[in-house]
């Protein structure tokens, strides 16, 4: 009793078998079971394993003053042995508030342990849990796992040759915290470059590692082995997903692509192609830095302070403009296509840059460019200006902190009022060339905006897409 879901009431079954399977007794008796508070759904099969260790201390098989002071989880399969479960990393937080100890399914256990100061104990079935509690085998508190390396960090800008203004463009964008809207034909590195952003991208905080890392265990996409995730995640969802799939929610609220790409890249590939629904329901995460999903009985709250990358191809055909290939797209078709992204969403992207497709001559032309490490340190330089001026990217100033950081002379004044009455832009979108020109400027080492730099900010906010 106490409003549980399916898998919940299919406990009964599970705990009986397993503690008969396990050598144990299990009484004949009429037996309640009691998930207060009663208001509250209770959702999956992690009640199992505390289930089954109140039933056997009620017959005293092991001290009950053995559960005091113990967070137990964990799904119990048929034999008795226990199964992983999710959100591991949530509990042992829980823990650390409370001064308990955890004792989770050995698979779980090491994830768990990433919490320090919890005292994390992995079972491989009730056998090894009853053995513990009364005191004829202890176990051994769990280790948590090495972090993992993140494919994606390995990847290195120097493999794409040329694109210069496409990779200021990435840059401008990672040290700002400035969302990005690269356009161009098919085959021209759109893919290519939004890959290697992770690479880009400082090292996470102990804190926004946590932070991550508790994200993605609630999702149950940790996995046993995966430890701490101390490189920026990056996410490229399909653009068939569903609403709830990128934004979070469900029957049973999970945390959606947005949240998963917190403290990283969250990268769009074929950006009209999306749900003009799913597109539109971002607006709101890419102003608030969250996602609230609001249901009948309650309300949960994700993180999405997430990094906006996204590509499209310039038309339908995807070869307007490009060197060696005609158009074959009808005007009407060209602005159809554009129209796919509202005006309001697009208000909120910061740079919009045009990416060419080079031809096999000019690729091999094509010198070097820096590599991921150069400019990371120039990246992560510019980051550390912004903090010790303000407290945070540049592409999170709003209102009064906006204008006390972006001051400008009268010259560079005058000169962006002209450029937003020529451009028709409103009035989040001047406030985002002065994001980006302040971006600009701290990238060159500048405490000044001049008009060089709002001069290059403006020239990522073109009229029109295609």
């Amino acid at each position: 009793m106490g409003l549980p879901d399916q898998a919940v009431s299919e406990a009964r079954e599970r705990v009986r078998a397993a503690i008969r399977n396990s050598g144990l007794s299990f009484p004949t008796a009429r037996i309640t079971v009691n998930l207060a508070p009663a208001d509250l759904r209770k959702e999956g099969p992690i009640y199992d394993l505390p289930i089954a260790l109140g039933l056997l201390a009620a017959q005293d098989v092991f001290p009950a003053a053995m559960l005091r002071g113990l967070i137990a989880a964990g799904e119990l399969a048929l034999d008795g042995s226990l199964r992983p479960i999710q959100g591991a990393v949530n509990l042992a937080l829980l823990a650390a508030q409370t001064g308990e100890s955890v004792m989770l399914p050995a698979a779980s256990a090491p994830e768990a342990a990433l919490i320090d100061g919890v005292k994390v104990l992995g079972a491989t079935g009730l056998r090894d849990a009853v053995a513990h509690l009364s005191g004829q085998t202890l176990l051994t508190p769990a280790e948590p796992p090495p972090p993992a390396p993140d494919p994606e960090a390995l990847l290195d800008l120097l493999d794409i040759k040329g694109q210069g203004q496409a990779k200021r463009a990435l840059e401008i964008a990672l040290a700002g915290g400035h969302n990005l809207l690269m356009v161009g034909s098919p085959g021209s590195g759109k893919t290519m470059l939004a890959r290697r952003a992770p690479s880009l991208l400082p090292r996470l905080t102990r804190a926004e590692a946590l932070e991550v890392t508790r994200i993605h265990s609630a999702a149950g996409m940790l996995g046993t082995a995966r430890g701490l995730i101390e490189t920026p995640p990056y996410r490229s969802p399909h653009s068939t997903v569903s609403d709830a799939g990128l934004i979070g929610g469900g029957s049973v609220p999970r945390p959606g692509e947005v949240s998963l790409a917190h403290r990283g890249v969250l990268f769009l590939d074929e950006f009209p192609e999306f749900s003009r629904r799913a597109l539109e329901t971002m607006r709101q995460p890419l102003e608030d830095g969250r996602v609230v999903i609001s249901r009948a009985r309650a309300s949960v709250m994700y993180p999405a302070q997430f990094q906006l990358i996204a590509a499209m191809n310039p038309c339908p055909c995807g070869y307007l403009g490009d060197p060696e290939r005609p158009c074959v797209c009808k005007p009407s078709e060209r602005t159809r296509y554009a129209a796919r992204i509202s005006g309001p969403l697009l208000d909120r992207i910061d740079i919009i840059v045009r990416v060419p497709r080079l031809t096999v001559d000019e690729l091999s032309r094509a010198t070097p460019g820096e590599s991921s490490g150069v400019v990371r340190k120039r990246l992560e330089h510019a980051r550390t200006t912004m903090m010790a001026r303000q407290g945070e990217r540049n592409g999170l100033l709003i209102g009064q902190k906006l204008r006390e950081f972006t001051q400008l002379a009268p010259g560079p004044d005058s000169f962006i009022r002209a450029a937003a009455r020529q451009l028709g832009l409103t009035g989040r979108g001047f406030d985002r060339v002065l994001r980006v020109a302040r971006t600009v400027a701290d990238l060159g080492g500048s405490d000044d905006i001049t008009e060089s730099h709002l001069a290059e900010a403006v020239t990522y906010r073109p009229k029109t897409l295609v």
